[in-house]
């Protein structure tokens, strides 16, 4: 059982603490045969800025033969609206190699949105079962509009989803569900109803250092302990393919 890839890892391009090449580096090191660089989309808190995701491009070609590492460009887009909408265009996606996307605390986000999405989830412990059911339509409808590769750490602050209904729209459009190396939400149930739906999940690190590029034990103890089938787990011991 070998992880071959880290499809979400950030750098000094955003508020990471290291390089590309620098994270790459470690990359080759553990043995991993692919890396994405996803720094947080235009609205995030720590951000890239227009014209940096050209430059990152730039970076990667100048260092892509130095090293036996595939090296991918992402982007880790935010959820902005019950709507679905996120804070990069459609046209920059398609030049990207891999799409993440999450819901995340400190977003920039239109008034209205704010008051009827995030403050509702930065406020309740517990979530209402209509608010439950507004945060999962908003991850499906991002999921129709725009090209998604994978989904990052659901239930992050605060914003509960019903993960079985976002799982079974990710397997029909083979989106994978993240195993986030610094945040795991799963329940119990979540993880079982997450399997039947037969959709593949994916070992990521989230890294902002290249000394966390690859590791996620949470990960690992989580696929032994719920017995989750290693065919349904996109990167280890394979290569995943993204829309």
């Amino acid at each position: 059982m070998r992880l071959l890839g880290d499809y979400h890892t950030h750098t000094t391009y955003t508020h990471g603490k290291s390089t590309i090449e620098e994270n790459v580096k470690q990359a080759e090191n553990l043995g991993l045969k692919e890396i994405a660089i996803t720094e947080h989309s235009y609205l995030g808190y720590n951000h890239i800025r227009r014209g940096d995701l050209q430059k990152m491009r730039t970076d990667i070609e100048s260092i892509k033969d130095n090293y036996n590492v595939k090296i991918l460009l992402g982007i880790e887009a935010n959820l902005i609206s019950l709507d679905g909408d996120i804070d990069i265009s459609d046209e920059e996606l398609k030049d990207l190699d891999v799409v993440v996307l999450g819901f995340h605390k400190l977003t920039k986000l239109k008034l209205s949105q704010f008051f009827k999405f995030a403050l509702p989830n930065l406020l309740r412990k517990k979530p209402t079962k209509k608010q439950i059911e507004r945060n999962t339509k908003a991850y499906l409808n991002a999921i129709e509009k725009h090209r998604v590769s994978i989904i990052a750490h659901l239930g992050y602050a605060g914003c509960k989803v019903d993960c079985v209904s976002i799982a079974k729209e990710c397997a029909k459009r083979n989106i994978y569900i993240e195993f986030n190396g610094k945040r795991i939400n799963f329940s119990k149930e979540d993880i079982e109803g997450m399997i039947k739906t037969g959709v593949k999940f994916i070992i990521n690190s989230d890294a902002h250092h290249y000394l966390n590029v690859g590791k996620n034990h949470r990960a690992f103890n989580l696929i032994e302990k719920y017995n989750i089938p290693l065919e349904q787990v996109a990167n280890l011991d394979n290569l995943p393919k993204f829309n």
